[in-house]
């Protein structure tokens, strides 16, 4: 957390107060649930929304950057744009997967994108020389010379309620998910708040190891895997070391309900 702390003023100069805000997180797979198709979620060194990498390229060239924002259209097998959508005119960014794992797209095109990577100004020869992707010089002619994110880390960063909305094309998937932390039952289980107006539940979330506790009202950024909560597989899988009170309360409310299994939590880059 030592990290966030030193890039809060690079963060507040680079940050507009009307702006996308985007997440600062650090995700990996869990042994449990992890698919060697899933790309790995790392920590940025700057975070930043997609119309910034497009106005600041110069100042942003050489960077590892995060950015939060919807996708708009797949290129290729590796290759898609993204783009901020509250600003009007807002210029798309290609954002090339570099990770060497496939990252699908969400069904669902409302939901967001996390991407980590370098920003470069975009020269397909040097790529595929430094990437081996084979892309097609023919489709990234409109691209060339422009800003791009070269990403190493790519997740779906949907919001709590859209999670419990509809959690089957979630489950086994790496996701960033930021809320407002909400009913504490225990140091390793919490939820986070759902905005009423989404209209969906709030998301469990549960932790083996817990390093440093969470505060109620809290904005936090959680990584992990979405799983059905079935108590069984969980007390199999990880070392919860429940309360009994605590488990019957869980079971009862969460039963193959989604729980989001946090490898890490982190304050949110989000201003309070």
């Amino acid at each position: 957390m030592n990290r966030f702390n030193s890039n809060i003023s690079f963060r507040q100069k680079l940050w507009s107060s009307k702006g996308f805000m985007t997440l600062a997180l650090c995700a990996v797979m869990l042994g449990a649930c992890n698919n060697n198709l899933e790309p790995r979620a790392t920590v940025p060194e700057t975070n930043v929304t997609t119309k910034e990498v497009a106005d600041n390229t110069a100042q942003l060239i050489g960077k590892t950057v995060t950015v939060r924002s919807q996708p708009i259209s797949k290129l290729g097998p590796s290759t898609f744009t993204i783009s901020d959508k509250q600003f009007f005119g807002s210029e798309p960014i290609l954002v090339v997967n570099a990770s060497g794992k496939v990252f699908n797209l969400p069904a669902d095109s409302s939901t967001a994108i996390q991407a980590t990577g370098q920003v470069r100004n975009f020269v397909i020869a040097d790529i595929n020389r430094d990437y081996n992707l084979g892309l097609d010089p023919n489709l990234y002619r409109e691209y060339e010379t422009r800003p791009a994110i070269i990403a190493q880390s790519l997740a779906q960063a949907p919001k709590p309620g859209e999670i419990t909305t509809n959690p089957k094309q979630y489950y086994g998937k790496t996701l960033a998910v930021t809320g407002e932390v909400e009913d504490i039952t225990s140091p390793n289980s919490f939820t986070l708040d759902e905005d009423k107006l989404f209209g969906g539940q709030d998301l469990l979330v549960l932790r083996a190891n817990p390093k440093v506790p969470v505060k109620d009202g809290e904005k936090v950024a959680v990584t992990g895997v979405l799983r059905p909560f079935v108590v069984a597989e969980f007390e199999r899988d990880y070392d919860l070391k429940w309360d009994l009170t605590v488990q019957r309360k869980l079971e009862a409310e969460y039963s193959n309900k989604p729980v989001l299994v946090a490898t890490d939590v982190y304050p949110s880059a989000i201003p309070q």
